[in-house]
């Protein structure tokens, strides 16, 4: 019953995004998360364009604070849609950043749960490790 209600909103407000994203008005700084209900409603294909798009729409060159969020919003997409390789990608990308993921991020909160036992995933996280 909970998870018919949650996937009910999730179409509602999936919809409602499609028709903000299609305005000329809409915030890149927004458009990633729009992007991440794309990937939870098992859009493989749109979510990684989509993401990807919005990384490009705002690179590190033009807002270095926002940029990083955006990097990382689009690993989760990728991991959740089970494109490991390119999470891992964005998750190095994004590591190397200010504000780009931390160890205890990638360590506790279960958006990350799809890359845990990928080696790559496992060399990243150590690489964040308190020294």
């Amino acid at each position: 019953m909970r998870i018919d209600r949650a996937n009910s909103a999730l179409l509602i407000v999936g919809h409602e995004s499609t028709v903000n994203r299609d305005s000329s008005a809409r915030t890149p700084v927004l458009y990633p998360w729009l992007v991440l209900i794309d990937a939870a409603l098992g859009q493989k294909e749109g979510a990684l364009y989509e993401g990807l798009r919005a990384v490009e729409l705002l690179p590190v060159e033009k807002d270095a604070r926002s940029c990083p969020a955006m990097i990382v919003c689009l690993a989760k997409i990728a991991a959740w849609v089970g494109d490991n390789d390119l999470a891992c990608e964005q998750l190095v990308r994004a590591s190397r950043l200010p504000d780009g993921v931390s160890y205890g991020e990638l360590k506790l909160l279960p958006f990350w749960d799809p890359l845990r036992g990928e080696p790559r995933f496992e060399k990243i996280v150590v690489s964040l490790a308190p020294k």
